[in-house]
């Protein structure tokens, strides 16, 4: 047995029940990735969440018992839960978690508000403090005016709230050293970071077939700013590929140029395929970490993204890609124009991506959740 498999087993042995706790389960996404690796980590856990639809998750949590919160059960819950966040402080707190010994938050928004039983270890995997309320330029875009006089007093309270739930983590685990900056800044916390796992081998046998177009992959919502993607490619005269779908998409179409092609939401054999053919991923986001940047390099393809978030940690400027400093249409095109004149080595690429696959995070994750229980048994 190796000695991170026997670190695991031993935590395993120590922590017989183990609560999993995830802000919501719609549909799957990056920080449900999180949620399965923790499970995979602690195969008998039981999975805790506010909203539940069922129908995505049957194979992956077949085996696991998930409890949903009384909001679930409110007539369309499952299609309208961001209102619901205001409810979702107290919905988490009315969890029971007596009887378990380890409690693994995966939390964006509330899941980290939990009130796990005095006993009990609690990890927070922090994807960000919640954005909503800390971040004044994340709500940019979004058709919030009917509740602009309430939005205010909310946020504040949604502060407030979100300190206090903090103050209940006996330790944080950040993806991202822009969120562990985050976390020292608004909560005055540290936090120890370990990058989420992508899925990097099945990117890593994709063969490049270069088509010459421009790629942005994703979801297509306003603080992505897929717009940009779009009005840069439109004055250089570029063709882009947009694959995605989100309530930003109409803003997106409307300052297209005519080569531009907007293809929805595309299968995973999609993907592949426009990744195989990408010139470049253009990645316009300030993003807690971004997995389709790694993804993208995995598979050999350069990334231009916004030099602000994750992209900083996942993007090596002028070797993986190019990094730009402001969300304008000139900053874009700058940087396009620039990794045209790079000459990036696919092996480069790749091999920068290796350092983010999953075995590496239930490796790291042990590991911290081991000097977590370490610390605690010191206080």
């Amino acid at each position: 047995m190796s000695e991170q498999d026997a670190l695991l087993a031993g935590l395993r042995a120590r922590f017989a029940r183990v609560a999993v706790v995830h802000d919501w389960l719609m549909a799957p996404g990056g920080s449900e990735a999180i949620l399965l690796e923790l499970l995979a980590m602690f195969p008998g856990a039981e999975v805790f969440t506010s909203v539940y639809d069922p129908a995505p998750w049957a194979a992956e949590l077949g085996g696991h018992r998930v409890h949903a919160s009384a909001l679930n059960r409110l007539p369309g819950a499952r299609r309208h839960y961001p209102l619901l966040l205001p409810a979702m402080n107290a919905a988490f707190r009315s969890f029971d978690l007596s009887g378990f010994d380890l409690v693994l938050s995966s939390s964006h928004a509330c899941a980290k508000n939990v009130l796990p039983p005095a006993q009990a270890l609690h990890v927070c995997y922090c994807h960000t403090p919640m954005r909503y309320a800390w971040d004044p330029g994340f709500l940019r875009g979004e058709r919030v005016e009917p509740l602009r006089p309430l939005l205010a007093p909310v946020l504040a309270w949604l502060r407030r709230e979100d300190r206090r739930g903090a103050a209940r983590v006996d330790a944080f685990v950040a993806n991202s050293r822009h969120v562990a900056d985050r976390i020292a800044r608004f909560y005055g916390r540290e936090a120890s970071v370990v990058h989420p796992p992508v899925d990097v081998e099945h990117f890593l046998t994709l063969e490049r077939e270069p088509d010459g177009y421009y790629l942005a992959l994703g979801r297509v919502v306003p603080y992505k700013r897929v717009d940009l993607a779009v009005a840069a490619c439109r004055t250089l005269g570029l063709p882009l590929v947009v694959a995605g779908d989100g309530r930003a998409l109409a803003d997106a179409r409307s300052g297209a140029g005519p080569d531009a092609r907007f293809l929805g939401r595309v299968s995973d054999d999609g993907r592949d395929a426009l990744l195989r053919g990408a010139r470049a991923l253009l990645f316009m986001a300030e993003e807690d970490f971004g997995i389709v940047p790694v993804e993208a390099q995995a598979a050999g393809v350069p990334v231009v993204a916004f030099g602000q978030g994750g992209a900083r940690e996942s993007v090596v400027d002028g070797t993986t890609g190019v990094l730009f400093a402001e969300q304008t249409v000139p900053s874009v095109c700058a940087a396009i124009d620039r990794l045209a004149g790079l000459e990036l080595r696919d092996d480069a690429l790749r091999d920068n991506a290796r350092r983010f696959g999953r075995p590496r995070f239930r490796v790291e994750m042990a590991a911290a959740i081991e000097r977590a229980r370490v610390a605690r048994e010191r206080r």
